[in-house]
């Protein structure tokens, strides 16, 4: 079977309203409640709101909030798919968020910009123009 490398992300938060009104006013999209079933475990479950998902190629996920588990470790970057990067760029700031690194080119790849949510996670757009 082929597939691609990540199949699912979740970016930890710490104020899941905070962090839910950052993602849908920067990327223009809202966000889906994930229901988890009842699961009888130790193992503490989250509160996940999911990005838009469709059936193709690629990743989705969700912001994630779970007891014991903090934002902002920063060790792993996720990058939003976008038509120009600009456009969510230029919401950043109003929406709560830091601008990292504005619009740039990465050659024949498009372009990216990064940025820093409210919860200090980075975060990157990717669009071809």
């Amino acid at each position: 079977m082929k597939s691609n490398a990540v199949c699912w992300f979740e970016i930890y938060v710490n104020d899941m309203a905070r962090a839910k009104t950052f993602y849908e006013t920067v990327l223009g999209q809202a966000l889906t409640r994930l229901d988890n079933p009842e699961v009888k475990s130790d193992f503490p479950q989250p509160e996940m709101w999911a990005f838009p998902m469709e059936e193709e190629a690629g990743a989705s996920g969700a912001i994630c909030k779970m007891e014991g588990v903090e934002a902002g470790g920063n060790s792993t970057l996720v990058y939003f798919n976008c038509e120009d990067c600009s456009v969510e760029q230029n919401r950043i700031e109003t929406a709560g968020g830091k601008l990292i690194a504005p619009k740039m080119s990465i050659g024949e790849h498009g372009f990216i910009a990064i940025a820093q949510d409210p919860d200090g996670n980075n975060i990157g757009f990717h669009s071809l123009k």
